[in-house]
């Protein structure tokens, strides 16, 4: 191909990702979906990367969706193939994304409709810029959310109004996205990649491995009953007891104890 689809920054610990197909709102097709699956499998295993900073190139779409082309390709060859390219495809990428061992955010730059809410959905944090709306426009092409959305989005923001969202397609602000827990905050349009580098900072300054544990304590303990997520809970407590990370942290706690401190204290804030 004459130009990457999907670039990708690497800044020091930070990796950014950005989907690059802004002539048409950064659509994701097969191609650009199969590169971001590849990516992401190269970051989970690479030791200096610890943060993953996902958002569109442009001032105009974080992206408006699967590729309608591409889909109806496969939609046109019968059920087994779309299944497979489209629900399986996409099913695949946010289950990454949700489950992926490292922080990711996703930067919302524009709008995000259909699979770009999807990753929205399943990135364990979220930043907006104001500028960016949020829709579940499938129903207009005769087909529930494939990628998941039909149930993530309820579990962000609850059963009646995902399902409004869902029926009627009809978009979202960001501001509204905020208040209902679709994304962490909101911020002015020009500052939304400082903000979500920043909050890469504050995440980058704990334990990788205990990023890790807190991750998948939570990730898999939303989708179990309670006694089993507590189960989920002591097992990654219990794996990193004899960490480095735990003895400096302790460590770090009684010795402020001791000099008047009743507070557990980042790096930054220590004196």
């Amino acid at each position: 191909m004459s130009e990457e689809i999907l670039l990708r920054e690497d800044k020091r610990e930070i990796s950014v990702l950005k989907f690059n197909r802004p002539e048409c709102l950064n659509a994701l097709n097969y191609d650009l979906i199969d590169r971001l699956l590849s990516a992401l499998d190269e970051i989970a295993t690479c030791p200096s990367t610890r943060v993953v900073i996902l958002s569109g190139v442009g001032d105009r779409a974080f992206s408006a969706g699967a590729d309608i082309f591409g889909l109806a390709s496969s939609i046109a060859k019968g059920t087994d193939v779309a299944v497979r390219d489209i629900t399986q495809r996409g099913q695949r990428l946010t289950a990454c994304i949700e489950a992926f061992p490292k922080p990711i955010i996703a930067a919302v730059n524009g709008l995000a409709y259909g699979a770009g809410c999807e990753i929205t959905e399943a990135a364990p944090l979220a930043i907006a810029s104001d500028r960016a709306t949020f829709a579940k426009p499938e129903i207009r092409l005769g087909f529930p959310p494939p990628f998941g959305g039909t149930q993530r989005l309820p579990r962000h923001v609850g059963r009646k109004l995902a399902i409004e969202m869902i029926l009627t397609g009809e978009p979202i602000s960001a501001e509204t996205a905020g208040r209902i827990g679709l994304v962490n905050r909101v911020v002015p349009h020009e500052h939304l990649m400082d903000e979500a580098e920043k909050l890469a900072q504050s995440i980058i300054e704990s334990d990788p491995d205990t990023v890790s544990a807190c991750l998948t304590a939570v990730t898999r303990g939303l989708n179990v009953s309670i006694g089993e997520g507590l189960a989920i809970e002591a097992i990654q407590f219990g794996a990193l007891i004899g960490s480095e990370a735990v003895r400096r942290g302790t460590q770090r706690f009684i010795d402020g104890r001791r000099g008047g401190s009743r507070h557990l204290l980042s790096e930054k804030d220590r004196p």
